[in-house]
């Protein structure tokens, strides 16, 4: 799960946060998966996606089935560096 205090400090706004909440579960999912799970115009959750990677929060995946769509996974931070980032702060 996404530090909370990581998310305020980076002042996502409320769409990046619901587009991040949708990936929480850990699978790729495609823009369209993410559009129909939101309630969200595709714009602004284009947005979204683009802030979310901005603060590599999420990465994006090829898709190997469907190489004209991407795929958007929240970024899974291993323990050592989680642990390194507390230790600077």
């Amino acid at each position: 799960m996404v530090d909370v205090n990581t998310v305020n400090k980076l002042r996502l706004p409320p769409s990046a946060r619901v587009v991040l909440q949708i990936l929480e579960d850990g699978k790729p999912k495609t823009f369209k998966d993410v559009t129909n799970e939101a309630d969200i115009a595709p714009r602004t959750i284009r947005y979204a996606l683009k802030r979310l990677k901005e603060s590599e929060l999420i990465i994006e995946k090829f898709n190997f089935k469907d190489a004209r769509q991407v795929l958007y996974q929240k970024h899974i931070i291993p323990k050592s560096e989680n642990t390194m980032e507390m230790a600077t702060t």
